[in-house]
């Protein structure tokens, strides 16, 4: 039966019902939710209500299925219960999903077999034409993720002081059947090595067991899709791909930082898949307490779980890797060589592979045998580069000297102004000048937490723009520091 033909006081209920579900638990979670429910029918006190997707039942029972049954038997006391039924609408095919730019969307098997999908069918714009639909059947849920690079195993991964904890943590993840922590929030500089463990875990998850659904893919991917999801008024798809997932790892979480759309879904996904013990992995540049432009709400579930940091490298992870690199590249590499790269080449492990290619490529292309001059010549821009880097002993010995303090003064506890304010110059240069994380600038400054890094860096920057001078001072000391 339609609500239509069980006359008007049913209809009227039913009304009602909605209005206090809206009122209740808010807009956002009445247009995601709660609008799309059909009343179908009420039979023997049961009241039947429609979705359209397998996904909106699960979803709806375990959220607002009490609730309803309230409401109903409030409105109708012959309503004793409340059953959530899968209902597509009717005559609804599912059209082609939106192609990505210079690449063909394979059709799915039921588009190909002329059948609307069994795991849900899309929405419907508001102007009555179907809009493009993104989600896709399960057994093609990976599709939606960026592809995973097969060089990153963990078995490729070479292991050292600086990153024993993040690769323990990546690997118990990839080894549970349970979900040990949720999220497992891994955290560092760039090239140190979160892409290249969150692939291992996806790769080593799916081959334990392929039935599991993992999606890898970029903070920047997420938020692409959701705008494209609302710009087509499909919305209901897109949380059903996200959400539907076993696995769910998303690469440089900082990215929606002051994207608060996109910071609102990503936290209803969050909540969603950690409600159905999903689990979650998540990578940035900086820990949860230090990502500016995040909502607290969002910042606290980053936190959640296990938060694990990736030091830069030491030289013995280094010299590690680039023999690792060099077998792999089948070099016949001069243990100086590989030495002394290991000891130039500080910042991250993209540029030290890179260094390693070049040498490689040189060699190979002009004949010329490996060697430390040979190495020195081919390498001549980065190791320049590389030695112009600033160290944070450097700038505490050069902003002392300017501000005419002691070089003590920049660890001691001292808060008198003379001192304090020269300190935070100090902290402020050694995060624009350097790639130490908040927490390790903090301990060159007499063991200080990164909190106070954090206002120090804020306090300059609102001094600069109040003061053009002090602007000044702050500007010749970091062109001195990086000349």
């Amino acid at each position: 039966m339609r609500p239509q033909e069980f006359g008007p006081s049913l209809e009227a209920q039913w009304v009602r019902v909605r209005a206090r579900l809206k009122g209740e638990f808010g807009e956002a979670a009445y247009k995601s939710w709660l609008k799309p429910l059909t009343l179908v029918g009420v039979d023997d006190g049961v009241a039947r209500i429609a979705v359209p997707t397998r996904f909106m039942q699960d979803w709806v029972r375990q959220h607002y299925s009490d609730r309803i049954k309230t409401l109903w038997r409030a409105e109708n006391k012959m309503v004793r219960t409340v059953e959530i039924l899968v209902q597509p609408a009717a005559g609804l095919q599912p059209p082609p999903a939106l192609p990505a730019t210079g690449t063909a969307q394979r059709p799915t098997a039921s588009a190909q077999r002329g059948t609307a999908p069994a795991y849900g069918a899309p929405s419907q714009a508001t102007n009555g034409l179907a809009a493009p639909a993104i989600a896709r059947a399960p057994d093609d849920v990976e599709s939606f993720g960026a592809p995973l690079d097969p060089r990153f195993t963990f078995e490729s991964f070479v292991q050292g002081k600086s990153n024993e904890f993040a690769a323990a943590a990546a690997r118990r993840v990839a080894d549970e059947g349970k979900v040990p922590f949720n999220p497992l929030f891994l955290y560092g500089g760039v090239g140190l090595g979160m892409t290249h463990l969150m692939h291992a875990m996806a790769w080593h998850i799916r081959k334990r067991n392929p039935q599991r659904r993992v999606v890898y893919l970029s903070a920047e991917k997420f938020m692409y899709q959701f705008i494209r999801a609302m710009r087509f008024k499909d919305t209901m798809s897109f949380k059903e791909q996200f959400r539907s997932v076993d696995v769910l790892l998303v690469d440089d979480v900082q990215f929606i930082s002051g994207k608060d759309a996109t910071q609102e879904e990503f936290f209803h996904t969050f909540n969603a898949l950690v409600d159905q013990n999903k689990q979650i992995v998540l990578s940035a540049d900086k820990s949860p307490a230090d990502l500016e432009g995040l909502e607290d709400r969002v910042r606290s579930r980053l936190g959640w779980g296990l938060v694990a940091d990736i030091h830069p490298t030491t030289y013995e992870l280094r010299l590690g890797i680039l023999q690792s690199k060099a077998e792999k590249l089948g070099a016949a590499m001069p243990p100086k060589v590989l030495e002394f790269l290991a000891h130039k080449i500080v910042a991250n492990i993209r540029e030290l592979e890179g260094a390693l290619n070049r040498i490689v490529a040189h060699s190979t292309l002009v004949g010329r045998p490996i060697g430390l001059e040979s190495a020195q010549e081919v390498l001549h821009d980065l190791l320049r580069a590389s030695d112009r880097r600033v160290t944070i002993e450097e700038i505490q010995k050069k902003v002392a000297e300017h501000f005419a303090i002691r070089l003590a003064d920049m660890h001691s506890p001292r808060r008198a102004r003379q001192v304090a304010r020269p300190r935070q110059v100090a902290m402020y240069l050694a995060k624009q000048l350097t790639s130490r994380s908040l927490p390790e600038i903090g301990r060159k400054f007499g063991g200080r937490d990164h909190t106070t890094v954090m206002h120090a860096v804020r306090k300059i920057d609102e001094l600069r723009a109040a003061d053009a001078a002090f602007s000044e001072d702050v500007e010749l000391l970091r062109r001195m520091l990086e000349a």
